[in-house]
């Protein structure tokens, strides 16, 4: 593939929209709205989620550049006990929200991204504690034929 999934999927606009969508499917799921419905949400969540994204499937360094690098990302989601199924859940809502976000219906590109979620929630799953995930983890990046080197 020559082009970026980033690239593919439309951009920064189209990352934006599916982590609204993402973030409003989360919110509908009855065991997944809990932790996107308190009060200690970031005001900015939907848009450092949408650039982080981004970042990790081909698009602008917007994420580490203004918000950290992927440790820091770990350690906000490690700790919260057994979540293999909030995991699944989380994943089922990505895949829906790319259609509410009008993601292009490109088979390659919907794997793609189904493949990326289950990957980085199995990441996240790795650490069962914020102390255990090591220092200045750098983003990771995503590509057409999976993880690709982190930067």
């Amino acid at each position: 593939m020559s082009t970026s999934i980033y690239e593919r999927a439309g951009g920064m606009p189209a990352f934006l929209a599916l982590a609204r969508a993402h973030h409003a499917r989360c919110l509908a799921d009855p065991e997944l709205n809990h932790p996107f419905s308190h009060d200690g949400l970031d005001p900015q969540h939907v848009e450092r989620l949408g650039a982080y994204w981004a970042e990790v499937l081909g698009g602008p360094p917007t994420f580490s550049e203004d918000l950290g690098d992927h440790a820091a990302v770990l350690r906000m989601h490690s700790g919260n006990g057994d979540v293999s199924d909030l995991g699944r859940r989380f994943v089922r809502c990505f895949v829906e929200a790319a259609d509410d976000a009008g993601l292009p219906e490109d088979p390659a590109l919907r794997a793609t991204l189904r493949a990326y979620m289950e990957w980085a929630v199995a990441d996240v799953l790795e650490h069962e504690r914020p102390e255990d995930v090591p220092a200045h983890l750098p983003m990771p990046r995503w590509g057409w034929d999976g993880p690709a080197t982190r930067t």
